[in-house]
């Protein structure tokens, strides 16, 4: 299923996890982001999350809600 990517995520690690998650990525042939994607779904899977669905917006409301007016 494809997903909107229209959020950012931005976080502090040790180096030794940023470079296990750079090994994990070039194993899988995936860029780092999609890697935590794979990592935070298969979580998900296992452990039996889901998010909750989220209403389509317009593009107007989508300016508002990003600060792009």
């Amino acid at each position: 299923m494809k997903r909107l990517k229209d959020e950012t995520l931005s976080i502090r690690t040790s180096a030794d996890i940023k470079q296990l998650l750079k090994l994990a990525a070039v194993r899988e042939h995936r860029s780092v982001a999609s890697m935590v994607e794979v990592l935070v779904l298969a979580y998900a899977q296992v452990h039996g999350l889901e998010a909750a669905p989220v209403a389509p917006i317009n593009a107007g409301e989508r300016k508002k809600k990003h600060g792009t007016d």
